[in-house]
């Protein structure tokens, strides 16, 4: 089957001698390229050849105008806007471009579709009224605005295209009613030449007015790129168009319509796969071509077709290292690269400075980024990740100017008052400048340091957005605050793509559906195949009433639908084989179901379209890693060694007990994971003030009996001491408001909870001599299997006497039963993580043997969060069920415990037993 311009090459070169008579006008600029290349193929002779034109280039051409950029437009036409709105009325440049660039389509609509502008305005702004108040007499100033503000539409438009013709300027639809205007002059002064119109479909009003005039002034023709199929079937939406254009215009009922052989019908492999998520498309996408190239299909004729293109990376990502050659159509998004997501997060850090400084999240945000990092890095030193490390060691929830100012006093980049000292209220212009010198910066950076030259692209295009604002701004003077920068800049990046360097006519093709218009391949793929993307649906946000719209021939969503169904068709036309993917994901926000042109297509009952269904699910192998284990070399026993003469830690003990590798990674290694910065006061932090707090206010009492009348005096100082400790623990933390003030009070009502229990109980006869508190512990363990000293050394919270008992106490915050603490089996002790807390309390008890002596000794805890179990007791029972439990710490208990400490230090140490991983249940 030979390509739609194959075929048109062929005819030209057959019937005209001379190609230089020819005016060749295509949908895209594409098209035209690919019937260049055909033309030089077939036209064997030497001579020049025809002018190609897209339709947009030719009709610039009879226009005599220039194309305005976008932004431009949005900037002139807020000029019009302030000139004919009362100033008291008048919206700021930020909130006028939310909706400017809507008013701008709608005037490209109308200039399009050649609308008498003067009653259609008329018409919308009527409806509105309609639509709201039309039986109210009195109407409120609010309303009176409202209708005014659609009243004034007409007058906008009028007004601003005045002002653009007077500059020989305009946006698209304003050089197609130009063009129009001028067609007889342009025929008249260019006669000589056979125009030619190669491959249309959906045309404009402007277009098919122009096309028309041509073909009726004799020197002109027109070839549809359309199966006659869809031309005979009057219910199909392929052929709407070009059934109306054969129907209507006077020049087919004399002139017979120049339609291609028939394609559609002929044979096809066409398979239609469901794939759940984006990626998993790309991959498969990669798999199939890989599949092709192995059963001899040439990439030459092979097209991906991206219904969604933001698929463009990972699909460039899945192709397989044999496809040596790829012509991507339209470049790569700038919005999508590392220096726009860099540039983004900047302008978060500026929106948010604050009087209080930088909030740490968006001031962590910038300096995470790897831009950040460059554009901070001086001399060796990489000032980001110092500050970093600063924001998070003294726990700054804001960082203060002054303290930015003080780390990069030494240095780092020229750039920092730039970088963090621009705020909300900095000129708009100062922070364009800002911005390009930090752009100058960076392209330093990756010039000749880190060697980048795709960066290098990056910033250059960066570099040019911040010029053409700046230029922008110095002509109008619009932008005068950060939303409407932002606002701008979010505009020009979504228009900036990096266009790929590369021949457009030899290996693999992808491209959008768009860009596929007269091509035509052998091979096709296409992606996301799903409603709301193929066709788009019912999207448009607009100003204009469906009715509206309809009763002045402006397309709805219904001529849009019809647009995709031509597009989609034309793909399949004159193909062989065809791979349909679409996203099974029913949730996902860019579509949801498969499209309807599959179902029609798998309804059309085409003879010779053999068409297969099938799901694709990747294929998920479940594996368990096995345990990590990390052998004992030499060094390891030798670090071992240091730490056993230390003195092993209860927690570090009981770490191992959870989790060897946790051990060797804490204690061995010293690896800790990074403390997150505490916005909100942690459970840690809230323990460590609890238990400094009782520290400080029972130091007085330290080797003295307990009075209960002084004991409630000390009961002032709780608040006082929280504060304090609060200070020094959970620096740079603001305790005054939100969750760290209950915080701050819970921490305080622990503490008043604890001296209450205590007064009570003297009150109640109790005698209470403190004897130490946080008191530093250290003893020995003899391990005969081992040739160097071992010890195990800790700090115990409280050491008391109560009714001539000795107690040990260990506070804990969190909340503990009495159950943790009732030991029925003693290889339970090292084997089950449930027992760290007797375990804990053990070996306290076992520490104080040497430094007190025999003694009658209770062991246990505190619980902050079970106040009512009281002092929870270490006990043993004899089975898991049983009621009788012994709570004395006996020689036979401290016996026993050292026996399975030796088994667990042994463990520890013994040179042929690995660390082995294990698995920790939530």
């Amino acid at each position: 089957m030979k390509p739609f311009l194959q075929q048109i090459a062929e005819t030209l070169v057959h019937e005209y001698t001379q190609l230089s008579d020819l005016v060749l006008v295509l949908p895209s600029k594409r098209a035209g390229l690919f019937l260049r290349d055909q033309l030089l193929q077939h036209h064997k002779k030497t001579g020049f050849g025809p002018s190609i034109y897209s339709i947009e280039a030719f009709v610039k051409e009879l226009s005599g105008l220039t194309t305005a950029d976008t932004t431009v437009l949005l900037f002139e036409l807020y000029d019009t806007y302030r000139q004919l709105t009362p100033e008291k009325e008048a919206e700021s440049f930020h909130s006028f471009a939310q909706w400017g660039t809507m008013l701008l389509q709608h005037f490209n609509e109308i200039d399009r579709y050649l609308i008498d502008s003067q009653n259609f305005f008329t018409y919308l702004s009527s409806i509105k009224e309609l639509n709201h108040w039309y039986l109210q007499e009195e109407k409120t100033t609010l309303q009176k605005n409202y209708i005014r503000f659609w009243q004034r539409f007409g007058n906008y438009y009028q007004k601003f295209t005045e002002r653009l013709l007077e500059k020989q300027t305009g946006y698209q639809g304003l050089l197609y009613r130009e063009a129009v205007a001028n067609i007889e002059h342009y025929l008249q002064n260019h006669s000589e030449k056979t125009y030619v119109f190669i491959g249309f479909n959906a045309l404009n009003k402007a277009e098919s007015v122009i096309i028309q005039e041509f073909l009726e002034y004799g020197n002109a023709r027109i070839f549809w790129d359309i199966d006659p199929y869809f031309i005979s079937n009057p219910e199909h939406d392929a052929g709407l168009f070009i059934r109306k254009y054969l129907k209507e215009w006077k020049y087919f009922k004399n002139h017979p319509p120049v339609l291609p052989e028939s394609t559609f019908t002929q044979a096809k492999n066409i398979q239609i796969t469901g794939i759940p998520k984006n990626v998993g498309q790309a991959k498969y996408v990669g798999q199939l071509i890989q599949k092709w190239q192995e059963q001899g299909k040439t990439l030459q004729n092979t097209a991906i077709i991206l219904g969604n293109e933001l698929l463009l990376a990972p699909v460039l990502n899945a192709l397989p290292s044999s496809v040596t050659r790829v012509n991507i159509t339209g470049g790569y998004p700038l919005f999508l690269t590392p220096v726009a997501s860099f540039f983004n997060t900047w302008f978060e850090l500026v929106a948010n400075h604050s009087a209080q400084g930088h909030y740490y999240q968006h001031l962590v945000n910038f300096l995470s980024h790897p831009m950040g990092k460059m554009a901070l890095l001086h001399e060796q030193t990489d000032y980001a990740t110092e500050l970093l490390q600063k924001i998070h060691l003294e726990n700054l929830v804001f960082v203060e100017n002054a303290t930015l100012t003080e780390h990069f006093t030494a240095g780092a980049s020229p750039l920092v008052e730039a970088i963090f000292f621009t705020t909300e209220k900095t000129p708009v212009s100062k922070i364009i400048q800002n911005a390009s010198s930090l752009i100058t910066h960076l392209k330093e950076v990756y010039q000749t340091i880190q060697k980048q030259p795709l960066y290098l692209e990056y910033l250059y295009r960066l570099y040019r957005i911040f010029n053409q604002i700046a230029l922008l701004n110095t002509q109008y003077n619009h932008i005068d605050d950060l939303k409407g920068l932002r606002h701008i800049f979010k505009e020009l990046m979504h228009q900036e793509t990096i266009d790929f360097q590369g021949e457009p006519l030899q290996g693999l093709q992808v491209m959008g559906v768009l860009e596929s218009r007269n091509l035509d391949f052998e091979n096709i793929i296409v992606t996301s195949v799903n409603e709301g993307i193929l066709p788009s649906g019912k999207t448009d946000s607009s100003f204009i009433p469906f009715d509206l719209k309809t009763a002045y021939g402006i397309p709805t969503y219904k001529e849009k639908d019809a647009v995709y169904t031509y597009h989609f068709y034309h793909l399949l036309q004159r193909a062989k084989n065809v791979c349909l993917l679409y996203n099974t994901e029913p949730d996902v926000l860019e579509g949801s179901e498969k499209s309807r042109f599959l179902l029609q297509l798998t309804l059309s009952g085409m003879p010779m379209h053999h068409i297969t269904e099938t799901t694709v699910a990747p294929e998920v192998h479940i594996t368990t890693p096995p345990p990590v284990s990390v052998e004992k070399n030499p060094a390891l026993l030798t670090r071992l060694s240091q730490i056993a003469e230390k003195g092993f830690s209860p927690t570090a003990l009981t770490t191992f007990i959870r989790n060897p590798l946790d051990f060797y990674m804490q204690s061995v290694l010293g690896i800790r994971n990074e403390a997150e910065l505490e916005e909100t006061v942690a459970a840690n932090t809230l323990g460590t003030v609890v238990h400094d707090t009782l520290e400080a206010l029972y130091t007085p009492f330290e080797g003295h009996f307990l009075n209960a009348d002084t004991l409630s005096k000390t009961t002032q100082n709780i608040v006082k001491e929280v504060e304090k400790n609060f200070t020094k623990t959970y620096r740079g933390g603001d305790m005054s408001r939100g969750k760290n003030l209950l915080v701050f009070n819970i921490a305080v009502r622990y503490v008043e909870k604890f001296l209450e229990m205590e007064i009570a109980d003297l009150r109640a006869g109790a005698s209470i001599k403190i004897i130490h508190l946080e008191q530093s512990l250290k003893t020995p363990v003899p391990m005969p299997e081992l040739d160097f000293p071992v010890y195990i050394q800790g700090k115990a919270d409280r050491i008391d006497e109560r009714n001539g008992t000795l107690r040990i106490i260990d506070y804990k915050t969190g909340k503990v039963q009495q159950n943790e603490l009732e030991l029925y089996d003693w290889n339970l002790l090292t084997t089950d993580y449930k027992y760290s807390k007797a375990f804990q309390v053990l070996a306290y008890a076992y520490m104080l043997q040497n430094l007190l002596g025999t003694h009658d000794t209770e062991a246990g805890i505190i619980s902050f969060k079970n106040y009512q179990g009281g002092f929870l007791r270490f006990a043993v029972k004899e089975g898991p069920r049983a009621r009788e439990k012994h709570y004395g710490i006996t020689p036979e208990v401290l016996e026993n415990f050292r026996l399975q400490l030796q088994q667990l230090i042994l463990e520890i140490c013994h040179p042929q037993t690995p660390f082995i991983e294990k698995e920790i249940s939530s």
